[in-house]
């Protein structure tokens, strides 16, 4: 029988926001952070469509598409046994419900469990519950639709809506609902009255999860987020390390002794005897 803890599904997340335990997501775009995430215990690795703008230089997020997301998920998967894989369906690509699921089918073939889209689209949705994929909804801040990156339901008639946004889409079906950057007493007043798992992303404390991106934990993002917290200072730790390596190499500091192989001494003297008889 196998020592491994069992796969992190949807009933698993369900289970721990019954028992109101913290449900920890981070996004992930490659194998060596899917490995490092996996070994951390992360529950949700997110390949999001913000791997346009942290991993591909791509000036927002409708730049991403499904290729992109297709590409980074196969090597998340590679990486990552045991936690839940959700996979973004990125801008245009769900336009109608079977644009969507012939889309949801591809990332569920190379490694998703789940799929996440934005807003409340209810058709679409519906149908792709009804073909057995699991939905998590995605409320607030839509950056796939909104450029300008500000706080969401800060009024009552936006706040409403958005309640009333997250109950239609738990009466669908979704399984998991994300809340992006709305005020932290309506990300409490909706995750109190879901019956699924909420995870927020600058959204408040009172959410049953939290994800952010894990550019901007380990400090490669090089400017501050309010909603995210840099953990590690990656950009200077690794600038510092290539400037390093180059001086080092322009002074002949490195390769050393340590870092080189040697032929065995006949073997070079045969080798010496040949050329010169070569030359010669």
């Amino acid at each position: 029988m196998s020592s491994l803890p069992r796969k992190k599904d949807s009933e698993y997340l369900l289970t721990k926001k019954q028992a109101q335990q913290k449900i920890v997501a981070l996004t992930c775009y490659d194998y060596p952070t899917a490995l490092l995430e996996e070994q951390a215990g992360v529950d949700i690795l997110f390949v999001g469509d913000s791997v346009g703008t942290n991993i591909l230089g791509y000036q927002d997020e409708t730049e991403v598409t499904m290729e992109d997301i297709v590409h980074h998920l196969k090597a998340v998967r590679r990486g990552a046994n045991q936690s839940y894989i959700l996979a973004d369906l990125p801008y245009a690509s769900y336009e109608t419900p079977q644009q969507a699921l012939d889309n949801a089918r591809i990332l569920l073939s190379h490694g998703a469990d789940g799929i996440k889209l934005e807003g409340v689209r209810e058709e679409v949705v519906k149908y792709l519950i009804e073909h057995n994929v699991e939905v998590s909804g995605h409320l607030g801040l839509l950056p796939q639709t909104h450029h300008k990156k500000v706080v969401q339901g800060k009024n009552f008639e936006q706040a409403k809506e958005l309640i009333q946004g997250a109950a239609t889409l738990e009466q669908l079906g979704i399984f998991m609902l994300v809340l992006e950057l709305i005020p932290e007493e309506l990300g409490q007043i909706i995750t109190q009255n879901s019956r699924v798992p909420t995870i927020g992303i600058g959204s408040g404390r009172f959410t049953d999860g939290q994800v952010l991106i894990v550019n901007d934990i380990l400090g490669i993002t090089p400017f501050k987020l309010r909603l995210a917290k840099k953990y590690q200072d990656y950009q200077t730790l690794t600038l510092d390390t290539i400037k390093q390596y180059k001086e080092e190499v322009e002074q002949e500091v490195f390769p050393s002794e340590d870092n080189v192989r040697h032929m065995a001494e006949t073997e070079l003297q045969q080798l010496i005897t040949w050329m010169n008889n070569k030359i010669g």
